[in-house]
């Protein structure tokens, strides 16, 4: 058994609120123990309050960054966020087959929680066919699974038997379809689906927070970072879980200085260095 240090590859654009793409991806990964790398697929302007700019990396750039990276280090796992468009879907695609990636996590990010587009629209259909079947599991949320199908579902757990016949049609191989969105409920329910097994429920308490923004990150960076230790999936999303609720509660102590008093924000999530006790169990 090797005793290398873990390392993740995190794909996805940068944060400079440093709650949410790149920036809470590295939090994540280095709080559970793993190493991060990255590269950035977009540089964004965005606060508490949203996304306000973003600028994709040319292709060109993002090939480099990969290249250069994969021909000097052996990837444990990688983390796909934001891509932004059809050509850095490309290149990613064309990597991962190059370079037979493994264990990778594909948070299907669209459109940011303030309602800016985060992937153009022309670009989805080769998410589906160039990502989807390349992923080991994808991490849609709600809308997200409402804009990749055309449905309006109201909650995941009346439709799980819709929701995966049709990603799998689509060539997913594992999906954590994430029930956040949902009705309200006092319990917050994630489900692992894969082709041939029961649906999985992973279930948390739900908590009244500000500190969202970035979740969907730090979920996806922390399954990858598990797989990178050799956890089975189920494993992984299960300890995700545990770790996001435990990021939840440690994150009503983060307060930081704002500019106005504005009550409704979305602020980020503290990665407090605790999750080493439990990727170790």
């Amino acid at each position: 058994m090797s005793n290398h240090t873990p390392t993740v590859l995190s794909i996805a654009g940068s944060d400079p609120y440093g709650g949410a793409g790149i920036q809470a991806d590295l939090k994540s990964i280095h709080a559970l123990g793993g190493y991060a790398l990255t590269c950035i697929t977009a540089l964004t302007a965005q606060n508490s309050q949203g996304v306000a700019h973003v600028a994709a990396t040319s292709a060109d750039t993002l090939s480099h960054q990969l290249e250069t990276l994969l021909q000097d280090i052996k990837v444990d796992a990688v983390k796909i966020g934001m891509l932004a468009n059809a050509d850095l879907i490309h290149v990613v695609a064309d990597k991962i087959t190059q370079y037979s990636l493994k264990n990778i996590v594909l948070d299907t990010v669209l459109i940011s929680s303030s309602g800016h587009p985060l992937l153009d629209e022309n670009a989805v259909a080769g998410l589906k066919e160039q990502l989807f079947p390349k992923a080991t599991v994808i991490t849609p949320n709600l809308p997200e699974i409402n804009h990749l199908l055309g449905k309006d579902f109201h909650d995941i757990a009346p439709e799980l038997d819709t929701i995966s016949d049709a990603f799998v049609n689509m060539g997913v191989q594992a999906m954590v379809a994430k029930g956040g969105h949902g009705l309200e409920t006092n319990l917050a329910t994630d489900v692992l689906l894969q082709p041939g097994h029961s649906p999985m429920p992973f279930s948390s308490p739900r908590i009244q927070t500000s500190h969202t923004h970035g979740t969907g990150c730090s979920f996806s960076s922390a399954i990858a970072t598990f797989l990178a230790q050799g956890k089975d999936l189920a494993s992984a999303v299960q300890q995700s879980k545990q770790q996001m609720h435990q990021w939840f509660n440690q994150s009503e102590s983060l307060q930081l200085n704002y500019q106005s008093n504005l009550g409704h924000r979305k602020e980020p999530l503290l990665h407090l260095d605790l999750g080493n006790e439990q990727s170790s169990n």
